[in-house]
């Protein structure tokens, strides 16, 4: 009997083909994401599924489903699953890291050029019909070339951040769990800790996973360390800045202006006050957005659901201690 498999989302069509090549499978065509419920309810009859990062897989969600083997998560990061509860239950679950590593640094420095030199701003100003000369001082912003970037947690996507500014001529400064002493190296980029980054950086991008330690890592304290000239830019996840005290730093002009593509609670409700304010750029969750980098994710999504369901092991395991015995060689 073949696999049975819930899609929870559209996605491209070459990795439909390589589900359906070995699997049975059900889709949520739909715009929106799959409602709690449903999704529930068809983990229950599924050997496996594959997710997005806004299925939220909850421990109720894993133990009610009698015969579920593998979750593929579609997204670098999994903190929307509970690893602990598919672990215990002995299912795996994986991810796809890498593959958007280039396309979410290209975005984060974009929001680098966004914020700091009011482009959002600038462009409202000239739809409104607002713009009626060249004035010496209008929407003047602040340079990225040559400034001090402070990157928070120096993984692939800091490192491919880093070589980004190092064509800007930037000051590169890093805090992470561990030294970097490869990128520091290869870039002239400087070990700091958080405070010292925080207090001498002109731009500050966030690029660390969300953990029970990184949650509210930016608050009150850390933002009243920064420049009054500063940018933050947030393309790692929402719950790592307090949302609450970001606003009233960039209300206050505490800080000079921020970047974000993730937000604690998504979509960003309409009613959230920093859609108020004009000094941040706020985006959709896009960081992997291109064509090709999405494409990549979903086969990789697949192939790794596809190689749990038929005896591989998948090359991207988060919790690779739920395989018991390995073959020689990985799928």
């Amino acid at each position: 009997m073949r696999p049975s498999v819930y899609i929870s989302r559209s996605i491209a069509r070459e990795a439909v083909g390589i589900i359906a090549a070995s699997c049975d499978y059900r889709i949520w065509n739909n715009d929106q994401p799959v409602p709690a419920k449903i999704l529930e309810e068809e983990i229950k009859k599924s050997d496996g599924v594959l997710t997005t990062l806004s299925d939220q897989v909850n421990v109720a969600f894993i133990t009610g489903a009698p015969n579920l083997k593998i979750i593929s998560n579609m997204a670098a990061g999994f903190d929307n699953i509970d690893i602990g509860a598919a672990t215990a239950k002995g299912v795996m679950v994986t991810n796809t890291p890498g593959i958007l590593t280039n396309t979410t640094a290209d975005l984060a420095f974009a929001l680098f050029l966004a914020a700091s030199r009011r482009l959002v701003e600038a462009e409202n100003f000239l739809r409104s019909g607002q713009w009626q000369a060249w004035e010496p001082l209008l929407l003047t912003g602040r340079d990225i070339y040559g400034a001090t970037l402070g990157i928070i947690g120096l993984g692939q996507i800091g490192s491919a951040v880093a070589r980004r500014a190092k064509g800007f001529d930037m000051n590169i400064i890093y805090c992470n769990r561990k030294r970097n002493h490869q990128t520091e190296a290869e870039l002239g980029a400087t070990y700091a800790s958080l405070s010292e980054l925080l207090s001498t950086s002109d731009i500050v991008s966030i690029h660390c996973p969300l953990t029970a330690e990184t949650r509210g890592l930016i608050s009150y304290g850390e933002l009243a360390l920064m420049k009054p000239a500063a940018v933050l830019v947030n393309t790692a996840r929402g719950g790592i800045v307090d949302e609450g005290a970001l606003y009233e730093a960039l209300l206050h002009r505490r800080i000079f202006a921020a970047g974000l593509d993730v937000f604690s609670q998504e979509p960003l409700p309409l009613a959230h006050p920093l859609l108020k304010l004009p000094n941040v750029v706020l985006l959709p969750h896009i960081g992997s957005a291109s064509i090709a980098t999405r494409t990549k994710m979903a086969i990789m999504a697949a192939s790794d659901l596809v190689s749990g369901l038929t005896g591989k092991i998948p090359l991207h395991l988060v919790n690779p201690e739920v395989v018991r015995e390995y073959p020689t060689e990985k799928s």
